[in-house]
């Protein structure tokens, strides 16, 4: 018995880059933190909101890298000289990615009450009809 996947499938041709992508996203492993939102905005923009409490927009950062969305956050171990009886806020390092599709542009980033929130747009796709002539064989 032969495995059937988007890139076999005699329908589907030049699939393999989504089949690519599918096995990278799977493979990023997030563990929960920190906990996030994904929100469409309008039919043709997105908005992530993730819960960085604690984190200052100098401690985080957000790049594009191989058409992949990567959050990162790094604070500062300010407590040094300081004496905790409980420290139950942790001060931990963290990285979200999310893969984006093509024609998907990452807009502002804005820190809001403990919450980092950035915005996507998706370009509009165009419908394309191309007529294809056919050619007399020898």
């Amino acid at each position: 018995m032969t495995k059937l996947t988007l890139g076999t499938h005699p329908h589907l041709l030049g699939f393999e880059q989504l089949e690519r992508l599918l096995e990278r996203s799977a493979k990023t492993g997030n563990e929960g933190y920190p906990p996030y939102n994904i929100e469409q905005t309008s039919d043709f923009s997105y908005r992530i909101t993730l819960a960085v409490a604690g984190f200052a927009e100098e401690d985080l950062a957000i790049t594009v890298e191989d058409r992949q969305l990567v959050i990162r956050g790094r604070q500062g171990d300010d407590g040094a000289d300081r004496v905790f009886l409980h420290r139950g806020i942790a001060a931990r390092q963290f990285q979200r990615s999310f893969v984006l599709a093509d024609g998907v542009e990452v807009g502002d980033a804005v820190m809001e009450n403990g919450l980092l929130h950035v915005d996507l747009t998706k370009a509009k796709p165009e419908t394309i009809v191309q007529t294809i002539q056919i050619k007399k064989g020898v």
